[in-house]
């Protein structure tokens, strides 16, 4: 795929999922009108685009995927997808999750007794959770609806008291916000006579703590080998890189990014909600109190690396912009998941190979050599390179480890004028 142009790229995976004409002129560029942009948001005066790239090689629970990534930065697509064939050697990722439960929350003040409240609303728990089933009947005749409830009491704040009561929402293969949102207003009045207090704040919550997904892969180390180093190295390698993340919230910041570099670009290729996804997170990673590593590296048996990732994944393939981008329903065919956990888990699976791709670099060369490499592209159509002259520039800056703007425009200088 890397030496084909975009148009033959988009011609062989239009082959590979039978992607028809518009399918691919949606991808190809034209995937947003701006009659549906218009509707989409408010005081819309045009459309943003980012570069649409889909990652190979990946097999997932014995599986193989094409993954659509939308992304800008350099280096990410050609990380995850050259980590997903050493994994494919050795067996795939496998994945895992939980069923799609999220939460909303009623904020309940001006209560005298809050545990007293808590009880009394843990008493009426099949009414509330009635109530809010009342509220979706499609929901519910899909096998979805609101299982249950949670009261939470915090007895002191700066507003006094306050209780938090939860509906768990199973949303079946939507994101869920705006069905949680609406059931946490359909019992508002309930909770609120139950309680005896004042209702305000009816609203999901982003930390899906309870909408899970996880990934995991064991990779031998003569997998891992280069020309340089040898596969223990390697090994060796991520997992202290990875114990560093787990003890150093600073590192562990550049770390989980790194995870969300892979994770990210699919969440907005297909259309879903990646700030959700990012807050739902970050929350995870400090659930402890400490902010710390979203994943674990270590040495197993036979000394395979074995990596896993687990983390809230709250996303759907039903309703949002997932229905109403072209493009997203042409990256979710492509894609080719048939439920919203099965999305979140290969999401999960590409979030865990660009993590490995990351502590790899770190653990050997470096960072930067295969990131200025890719960047150099970007630096030599910033110097005004067209055409051939953007390989042919970025060749040499990265054969020279000298990634300028300036040294870029020295050689394209002397390129044209050795041309002329």
């Amino acid at each position: 795929m890397r030496n084909l142009a975009p148009a033959d790229r988009l011609q062989r995976v239009a082959d590979a999922v039978s992607l028809d004409a518009e399918e691919r002129g949606v991808l190809a560029g034209d995937g947003l009108p701006i009659s549906i942009a218009n509707g989409m948001i408010e005081n819309v005066i045009g459309k943003f685009e980012l570069p649409l790239a889909v990652a190979t090689n990946f097999t997932i629970n014995g599986r193989d995927y094409l993954i659509p990534m939308a992304v800008e930065e350099p280096s990410v697509v050609a990380a995850a997808s050259y980590m997903a064939r050493i994994v494919r050697e050795c067996g795939g990722f496998q994945t895992s999750s939980t069923g799609p439960i999220m939460r909303a929350q009623v904020q309940i003040l001006e209560v005298r007794d809050p545990h007293g409240a808590r009880a009394r609303l843990l008493r009426e728990r099949e009414a509330i959770v009635a109530a809010a089933n009342a509220k979706d009947k499609l929901l519910v005749s899909l096998g979805g609806g609101c299982r249950d409830i949670e009261v939470h009491v915090f007895e002191q704040t700066p507003v006094g008291p306050m209780l938090a009561l939860h509906i768990l929402v199973d949303v079946r293969d939507a994101m869920g916000a705006n069905t949680v949102n609406t059931m946490a207003e359909a019992v508002a009045p309930m909770v609120e006579k139950i309680a005896g207090g004042v209702v305000r704040l009816r609203i999901l919550s982003n930390f899906a703590d309870l909408r899970l997904a996880r990934a995991m892969v064991s990779v031998r180390p003569e997998a891992l080998a280069t020309s340089e180093y040898d596969g223990h190295r390697i090994a060796r390698g991520i997992v202290e890189a990875c114990a560093f993340a787990i003890v150093d919230p600073y590192r562990a910041a550049t770390h989980n990014k790194g995870i969300m570099n892979g994770i990210d670009p699919i969440v907005i290729a297909t259309g879903n909600d990646w700030r959700a996804i990012e807050a739902g997170t970050h929350a995870w990673a400090a659930r402890s109190g400490r902010y710390t590593s979203l994943s674990k590296w270590e040495i197993g048996a036979d000394d395979a690396l074995v990596g896993t990732l687990e983390m809230p994944m709250a996303l759907g393939l039903v309703g949002g912009a997932t229905k109403t981008h072209p493009a997203a329903r042409a990256a979710l065919k492509v894609l080719g998941v048939q439920t919203a956990q099965e999305l979140a888990e290969v999401t999960v699976a590409v979030g865990l190979a660009q993590n490995m791709a990351a502590l790899r670099a770190l653990a050997t060369e470096g960072i930067q050599k295969g990131h200025m490499a890719l960047h150099a592209r970007n630096i030599a159509i910033v110097a005004g390179a067209t055409g051939d002259e953007i390989d042919k520039v970025a060749a040499e800056l990265a054969r020279t480890h000298d990634v300028r703007v300036d040294r870029a425009r020295e050689l394209l200088e002397a390129m044209r004028g050795g041309a002329s």
